[in-house]
């Protein structure tokens, strides 16, 4: 009850309204959930099921997708102005709404699937969507993993909440000194990318990609720690996903849980019918990598985003020819040399459509950089200390690949003392070194 008031707490203080919000959706998944197992009859299971995602998505689409569907359709067929017009919802996208509603939507399915068994109480239930840790951005969490974890009993456990601490540590250093200090660059050249050349904008897409990343992974660090301190155990949701040779293992290593989600919800139950089929695979390849775009934002930044990476994954599992089965990016006589050009360029343009505002930004800055345009004041926006950081950042990761995260498990590595001082050096660069404040990228999905 503590743990369920204090997630609710910690929710309302954004913004109190949306708690019903969050009440009401666990509300109709859990009966829902209790309704299907409740009848052996498989048309009101069905129902019951439909029920559940039609509520789901219907919220998703109201607070995320109405206005931008709205005012596609209205330009579309010149509808903007007049008796006929669509108006538009002032509306506030509420935080998280996109993580909860695909955590607590996946439960009723699992149970409607007969792959877990739907839970009576109540209070666990409304734990497990409303979780504090991982309510806001993540990982996504299967019902039989975390749900589980909330009937367990639970002592103070030393070991794991100084791996927690740890954690966190390692996640506020991504955050606060790597993900902050890069957006101060991001953000200033992304403000007005007319004013910036070739390279300077080149290197401001590259650098998003490092700041979404310590970001994003710093805070699925920093939730991951957290649960820790409370004795529960979340899914790993980053794997060094710059060490991915190939797009498809780049998402296998990339929110790691959302790819798990759609993979599971969308992708399979396209191919589960014809499972030899490259054409459908590779319709649901697509089709999967669109939604993932999709999720992401309402706009057709995102769309095109998502198609993209779609077309790269299909592109890299389609053979050269029916006598060859390997593929392009694939090959062993063209990769050594074609798969680092490749992902640059991969890089490159998915930053700059992930980054932009809108279509017509996103192709001004890669007609600026593709245009070669002088780029004199390329010195004043690289900062030798955030590089060094960086450099760190990845050199820690590589080399500690192996573990869950740098820090993991460094008492049984290194003495007490030693120890002790990696700790304080790490503290003194968060204090010395920390960017401009900066709200969580995920926040806003």
């Amino acid at each position: 009850m503590i743990l369920l008031a204090a997630s609710y707490f910690f929710y309302g203080l954004w913004d109190w309204r949306f708690l019903f919000l969050i009440v009401a959706s666990s509300l109709v998944d859990y009966f829902a959930a209790l309704a299907i197992k409740g009848t052996e009859n498989n048309n009101k299971q069905k129902l019951f099921l439909y029920s559940s995602i039609a509520w789901n998505l219907g919220v998703l689409f109201l607070f995320k997708y109405y206005n931008f569907f709205i005012d596609e359709f209205s330009l579309l067929f010149n509808m903007q102005q007049g008796e006929y017009a669509f108006s538009t919802l002032n509306l506030i996208l509420p935080v998280g709404l996109s993580f909860y509603t695909f955590q607590t939507m996946s439960y009723t399915i699992d149970v409607y699937k007969n792959r877990i068994a739907p839970t009576k109480n109540l209070l666990n239930f409304l734990c497990f969507v409303s979780f504090f840790p991982q309510l806001v951005a993540g990982p996504i969490e299967k019902a039989s993993d975390l749900l589980p974890q909330f009937s367990k009993k639970r002592s103070f456990d030393t070991v794991q909440v100084k791996e927690g601490l740890r954690q966190i540590l390692w996640g506020l250093f991504k955050k606060m000194v790597i993900a902050d200090n890069a957006a101060y660059v991001v953000n200033m050249v992304y403000a007005s990318p007319e004013d910036y050349g070739s390279l300077s904008l080149l290197y401001a897409s590259v650098l998003f990609f490092f700041q979404i990343y310590g970001d994003f992974s710093g805070y699925s660090d920093i939730a991951i720690g957290t649960a820790k301190l409370f004795g529960f155990n979340l899914s790993k949701n980053f794997n060094i996903p710059y060490l991915a040779k190939s797009m498809t293992e780049f998402w296998q290593r990339w929110h790691i849980t959302l790819t798990r989600w759609f993979t599971d919800y969308v992708y399979f139950p396209i191919i589960q019918k014809n499972l030899r089929s490259s054409r459908r695979r590779n319709i649901a390849i697509f089709l999967t990598m669109g939604l993932i775009g999709l999720w992401h934002g309402a706009d057709w930044t995102f769309v095109i985003f998502g198609a993209f990476q779609g077309f790269l994954i299909v592109l890299e599992r389609t053979p050269l020819t029916k006598k060859r089965k390997s593929s392009l990016f694939h090959n062993s006589e063209r990769s050594n040399y074609l798969l680092p050009l490749f992902f640059i360029l991969v890089l490159i343009f998915s930053a700059v459509l992930f980054r932009s505002l809108n279509i017509n930004e996103a192709w001004i800055i890669l007609h600026r950089i593709f245009s070669f345009i002088p780029s004199g004041e390329i010195g004043l926006i690289v900062n030798s200390s955030f590089l060094t950081f960086t450099i760190l950042m990845l050199t820690l990761e590589i080399f500690t690949r192996n573990k869950d995260f740098p820090f993991s498990q460094l008492d049984k590595n290194i003495k007490r003392p030693l120890r002790w001082i990696i700790y304080y050096i790490f503290i003194f660069i968060i204090f010395q070194y920390a960017g401009f404040k900066e709200d969580f990228i995920y926040f806003q999905f």
